[in-house]
């Protein structure tokens, strides 16, 4: 795993980089104290490294033995925003493979309900509620690059459930505005996996309730079988995200509106306390999956659906269709 800063982000160096965090963040401060009735939730400090650690990890990224990646062949996928699938080999050829796979925490004002004017500010992979699916086979390397944009509010990470040790990847890909991180790690079990952002404390709820979640599926390197062992193949790839949501609402029963992302820490702790989410919806708002953004397929077609919820057990089913 290696971590750098701003690359190809902002031209700057460690020291500017914890600086301007700081300045986004009294600059975000001032702006909504302009702003009457409005008033920014406490967020917990983000706590830049201490200067020993930042000299402790750059000695032991130094002193670590490189990895052995002979036999493997580099691959970019191409993520793409659900409900659809980047493009993969459904039976691996040639030998395991290292997944090279770019993505980006940025938090958007997404509109949950057009009738109700419910909003959330999403924290999200690469703008979308849920984030991309990443497709591997059993054996492959995935290489992440993971980025927070500069002027991102919050620090974010990814929690691989695909990957063991060091909180599935958590522990090592804590990333600041202006900063970006590589974790690379092996995928040893074929399934569907979830992966969300997890940094720490009541952080962790925050950001998986506010869309910060996606799936990985890991393919056995010789294809998806059947129950007596026959080879299945599929046609396309549905790709089906549950979102809870806990929006908090005022007096009169409205949804509130934030200047910021994380304005509504405070509200929303209050909201998830309740264990009842305002909104559960597919593919982060209401509609995502229906009239004109309804999902498709041809008669005589087979598809894979991939359902990702991050948050609770939950099991959706096809009605008019027949699962094999």
């Amino acid at each position: 795993m290696t971590k750098v800063f701003n690359p190809g982000l902002m031209q700057t160096n460690r020291r500017n980089v914890l600086r301007g965090s700081v300045l986004a963040g009294a600059a975000a401060m001032a702006g909504t104290a302009g702003l009457a009735g409005q008033r920014r939730a406490p967020l917990p400090k983000m706590q830049p490294p201490a200067p020993r650690f930042l000299v402790a990890e750059e000695q032991a990224q130094m002193a670590a033995p490189s990895a052995d990646l002979s036999g493997y062949t580099r691959v970019k996928q191409e993520l793409v925003a659900p409900p659809f699938a980047p493009a993969h080999e459904q039976v691996a050829t040639g030998g395991p493979k290292i997944i090279e796979i770019t993505m980006e925490t940025t938090e958007v004002l997404m509109v949950v309900d057009e009738d109700t004017g419910a909003e959330v500010w999403a924290l999200t992979y690469n703008g979308s509620v849920p984030g991309p699916l990443i497709i591997c086979h059993e054996g492959d390397m995935v290489e992440l690059t993971l980025r927070n944009p500069v002027d991102s509010q919050m620090e974010h990470n990814i929690d691989f459930h695909a990957s063991t040790g060091a909180l599935g990847g958590g522990g090592l890909t804590h990333v600041f505005p202006g900063e970006e991180t590589v974790l690379r790690w092996k995928a040893t079990k074929p399934g569907c996996f979830t992966y969300h952002c997890a940094p720490g404390g009541a952080m962790i709820p925050y950001h998986v309730t506010h869309g910060m979640n996606g799936a990985v599926m890991v393919l056995p390197r010789d294809g998806l079988k059947d129950g007596m062992g026959n080879a299945l193949t599929y046609d396309s790839i549905a790709y089906i995200g549950e979102q809870d949501y806990y929006l908090p609402m005022d007096e009169f029963g409205d949804y509130k509106k934030y200047a910021f992302a994380g304005d509504d820490y405070a509200d929303s702790l209050d909201a998830m306390r309740t264990l009842t989410p305002t909104h559960c919806v597919f593919n982060g708002a209401v509609g995502a999956l229906t009239g004109e953004n309804a999902l498709t397929a041809k008669v005589g077609e087979t598809v894979l659906m991939i359902h990702n919820q991050a948050n609770r057990d939950s099991r959706p089913h096809l009605i008019g269709g027949h699962g094999n």
